[in-house]
């Protein structure tokens, strides 16, 4: 019910019109009620608004809830989303589009084609190593992130300075400006499938969260479910990042928060995380286009937020500890 309280304020402000009255008419005459309407308001609010509150809550749901799921798998409260290189794959693909002088639309495709590229190659390492434990999948992320950084930075040297470097580090600063109803039906059905696979597993995941040993002894297919969790978190970063460019913290705070309002058991903290990410993200998004007269970078504002509020939350659990 906030959720949907937090989207109709948000649809209500923007530069042309903060008047919720407005937004609710256009609303009803949608639904065949017959009142006054301002043709400007209607697509203001369809052509621009709406599809950017509704990229906000998905991206933020899809960021937190794959956090939640890999600080479960992996057993460690401080992975993030990026943790198999998605997030880097998808900036090395985002800006060779760039520098290849393709639109906003072939980024997104290329964006997305990195990042599971990335978690592709970062999946391999250890197939080809024989050692398939966690940590060695989390070491792999490390080294392709890392490369993939290094590659990166040749693309930003190369990058004419005055119209190619800037659109990568805008990119990467991540930002929902340019964002359209095409776009949220591209990513529209990772989010539908890979969130509801999630919660369905949850109770799996709660499994693996114990470890490999007790997984076993309870006739839980460890490899399998495993795979297609880390496959499902993986799509949805990268389905996120590909159109959002890259935003840090949501997934490494959120999950945290929602553990403290609903406890660690993932069949509940879970659709916690996916609505706390999705609301989190939707109050960004409206700051960050209604705070000032220029668009403030989405990684600006979450770094602000996300950085005390995570060192409060370490405090909180750590009292609780005590």
């Amino acid at each position: 019910m906030l959720l949907i309280l937090g989207v109709f304020l948000s649809l209500s402000l923007g530069r042309y019109s903060n008047d919720p009255v407005k937004v609710l008419n256009v609303i009803l005459s949608k639904i065949g009620l017959s009142v006054p309407v301002d043709p400007a308001m209607v697509s203001i609010i369809f052509n621009v608004r709406l599809p950017r509150v509704l990229a906000s809550v998905m991206v933020g749901a899809m960021l937190s809830l794959s956090g939640a799921v890999y600080q479960s798998v992996f057993r460690n409260p401080l992975v993030s989303p990026d943790l198999l290189g998605v997030s880097s794959g998808a900036a090395v693909g985002a800006s060779a589009a760039i520098l290849l002088g393709m639109g906003l639309a072939t980024r997104q495709i290329f964006a997305f084609v990195g990042g599971m590229l990335a978690v592709f190659i970062t999946s391999l390492v250890p197939r080809l190593l024989r050692n398939r434990t966690n940590m060695m999948l989390v070491l792999s992320g490390i080294i392709v992130g890392g490369f993939l950084s290094s590659v990166l930075a040749i693309m930003k040297y190369l990058a004419d300075e005055q119209t190619q470097l800037a659109s990568i580090v805008y990119w990467q600063l991540g930002s929902l400006a340019s964002i359209l109803a095409e776009d949220l039906q591209a990513i529209l059905p990772v989010f539908l499938g890979c969130s509801t696979l999630l919660l369905l597993l949850s109770w799996r995941i709660n499994i693996l969260s114990f470890g490999e040993l007790e997984a076993r002894t309870l006739g839980v297919n460890l490899r399998q479910v495993r795979s297609i969790v880390i496959i499902c978190a993986s799509l949805l970063t990268a389905s996120a990042v590909s159109v959002s460019g890259t935003i840090g913290w949501v997934g490494l705070v959120i999950p945290h928060l929602s553990r403290l309002l609903s406890g660690s058991d993932n069949t509940r903290s879970l659709p916690t995380t996916l609505l706390v990410g999705a609301g989190f993200m939707l109050v960004i998004d409206t700051i960050a286009r209604t705070l000032t007269t220029v668009e403030i970078p989405l990684s600006i504002l979450t770094g602000f937020v996300g950085a005390p509020l995570y060192a409060i939350l370490l405090y909180k659990q750590r009292a609780r500890l005590e």
